[in-house]
């Protein structure tokens, strides 16, 4: 959690990362954004990517600066008296969301309950995980398409679990339960892999991958990849990256898909043009719920930014997050 503050307003980010991360901010981070002009996130992006040239700027360095990057885009939206959506160079009024849980540890019937409950919501597409016990995943699979229906998209994300020929096996498996999504079949790092599989996979199966992206390099090796490439904007440098992420995806005429941190993503997303949908995912709404009142919730599928409320619209629990403090 970072705390940035100018003209008696303060701006709110965070990244999901190893307590270390807190140091490292305090170390490198800011002193170097400490007197940056607070109308211009974008030039303290580039004093901290200096701070940390020697230190490096992925992992743990590009989670750093993501945090600070977007609690400098929240202050200067509150100093506006904005939303920060409508600070960014907003594209679209609202966010199309999937619902994403599903965790392998589910027995069928929590599968099924959490999965289906957000198809009652209105929410037309969901994710589960597969691929860390695959003897089990037909069964589960037709289980979680059964609670949603036809009408609800299906995706699944195998956290690159499979080897090259086997991931062409389960994406065939996974295509005649209607699915049509497929996230990383194989390991991010394996580009020829997911390139074989996306050029292999049946028709309608997209192939998906890059909340591992921590810079902009990445995002061009990977998008000669995939079928839709992803970026994480608590990962790839914040907000200031996530917006020139967009660029490439223009460039490369992909659709880009946002991982998680819906209580940020929700706002940055609004600015991209080649958005398909967010990640609604279960575990950091119910973190982000625990730390922040201000957090949104789907409303036909979509969450739409709250004009009423300046920056992120959220509001620091400080009582509720101190049990949490390291």
């Amino acid at each position: 959690m970072v705390e940035a503050e100018a003209g008696g307003q303060t701006g709110l980010g965070y990244t999901y990362a190893d307590a270390a991360a807190g140091k490292l901010i305090e170390s490198k981070l800011a002193d170097a954004v400490a007197d940056a002009d607070p109308m211009s996130p974008p030039e303290a992006f580039a004093a901290m990517q200096h701070a940390l040239r020697n230190l490096g700027t992925v992992g743990l360095g590009a989670m750093a600066m993501s945090a600070v990057d977007i609690a400098l885009w929240d202050l200067k939206a509150k100093l506006l008296g904005k939303p920060l959506a409508d600070v960014l160079p907003r594209f679209r009024e609202s966010v199309p969301v999937y619902g994403s849980g599903g965790f392998t540890s589910y027995s069928l019937d929590r599968l099924a309950e959490q999965l289906g409950g957000w198809a009652a919501q209105g929410i037309p597409r969901v994710k589960m995980k597969v691929g860390r016990d695959p003897r089990a995943d037909e069964e589960r699979v037709r289980a979680a398409r059964d609670a949603i229906g036809h009408d609800v998209e299906l995706m699944v994300d195998a956290n690159g679990a499979y080897e090259r020929k086997q991931a062409l096996d389960w994406a065939e498996r996974f295509a005649g339960f209607g699915c049509t999504w497929l996230e990383e079949p194989v390991s991010s790092e394996d580009r020829d892999g997911l390139r074989m599989v996306r050029d292999r996979a049946p028709a309608g199966l997209s192939v998906a991958a890059g909340e591992y992206a921590w810079h902009l390099d990445d995002f061009e090796l990977l998008a000669d990849c995939v079928d839709v490439l992803q970026a994480d904007v608590t990962r790839c440098g914040g907000i200031t990256n996530l917006i020139r992420f967009d660029g490439i995806c223009r460039e490369r005429e992909l659709p880009s898909s946002a991982h998680c941190a819906p209580a940020v993503s929700a706002h940055a997303c609004c600015a991209l043009e080649t958005l398909q949908h967010l990640e609604y995912f279960h575990d950091h709404v119910r973190i982000e719920r625990l730390i922040f009142d201000g957090t949104l919730d789907p409303d036909g599928g979509a969450l739409t930014p709250d004009r009423s409320r300046p920056g992120l619209g959220l509001v620091l629990k400080r009582a509720d997050a101190a049990r949490y403090e390291v």
